[in-house]
């Protein structure tokens, strides 16, 4: 692909940094939107969207450090590298949801509400994001003869991320990238209908987003580190799915019970 995107004296503007600001931008621009009609505080929301960007930005590059220790200290080279990286998407979503709930609590603005405005928000920003991967040539696949295998020649993605040239790999990022567009169209279209209740939509967004990482990862050729049998990621993701479900339960089941109560009146309450 075309990991640079231009260069203008010494200056070099590299595809993969244009893209994740896009996606960074879409993704904040969408939640602020969606919290805005909602009724919240357009600028509580933005300055909590700011730093929920700044925490991601750490957290993924935080944890390639931690997956890939190894690879990042051998050498002043290589560590300068990790500037360059894609990062880990669940380190910066992780980061992100613990400063989340932090601005959230700080700004007293409603914790699972506020959940299920940023999601769609964060697939979009997932999806986007995912291309400026591809773009560079990280986060590539295994080497495979499938019809649709893209095969990478840029000299730059092989210094930058390590990338293999002129071997037909399976499009992981593209893999990806179209799981985040699934993502945000079944979000949009599912979190109105049914019975709505604060935190489904986050949720419903962690799910998919743990099973479709899980099935991908089988996919990916790049050392991202490994705990057993498994990457991080789908370790992480074996954490999140069954997680996912059990907070969709008990959600539902106390709304259901507010609802009840509340259909119930004064009188029911008194009982």
């Amino acid at each position: 692909m075309h990991p640079i995107l231009f260069e203008a004296g010494p200056v070099t503007i590299y595809s993969y940094g244009v893209l994740l600001a896009a996606a960074y931008l879409l993704g904040l621009w969408l939640g602020v939107r969606r919290a805005r009609e909602a009724g919240l505080d357009g600028n509580k929301v933005l300055d909590l969207g700011i730093w929920v960007i700044i925490a991601a930005l750490v957290g993924a590059k935080g944890l390639l450090l931690i997956v890939e220790f190894d690879n990042f200290t051998s050498s002043r080279e290589q560590f300068f590298t990790l500037m360059r990286s894609g990062g880990v998407f669940y380190g910066g979503l992780i980061a992100a949801s613990l400063t989340c709930i932090y601005q959230l609590r700080k700004h007293k603005l409603p914790l699972w509400t506020s959940g299920d405005l940023f999601a769609p928000g964060i697939a979009l920003g997932y999806m986007v994001g995912r291309l400026g991967c591809l773009m560079a040539g990280c986060c590539y696949g295994k080497p495979t003869q499938v019809a649709w295998a893209i095969t990478f020649t840029d000299p730059a993605a092989a210094m930058n991320v390590g990338t293999p040239l002129n071997v037909p790999l399976h499009p992981t990022q593209l893999y990806e990238s179209m799981a985040g567009f699934v993502i945000l169209l079944v979000l949009l279209v599912i979190e109105r209908r049914g019975r709505p209740y604060a935190g489904r939509t986050f949720w419903q967004f962690v799910l998919m987003y743990a099973v479709s990482r899980f099935i991908i990862e089988f996919f990916r050729g790049d050392d991202r580190g490994a705990v057993s049998m498994f990457s991080t990621s789908q370790m992480i993701s074996l954490v999140l799915a069954p997680l996912s479900i059990v907070m969709l339960a008990w959600l539902g089941r106390r709304a259901a019970t507010a609802a009840t109560v509340a259909a119930a009146g004064p009188a029911g309450r008194r009982r």
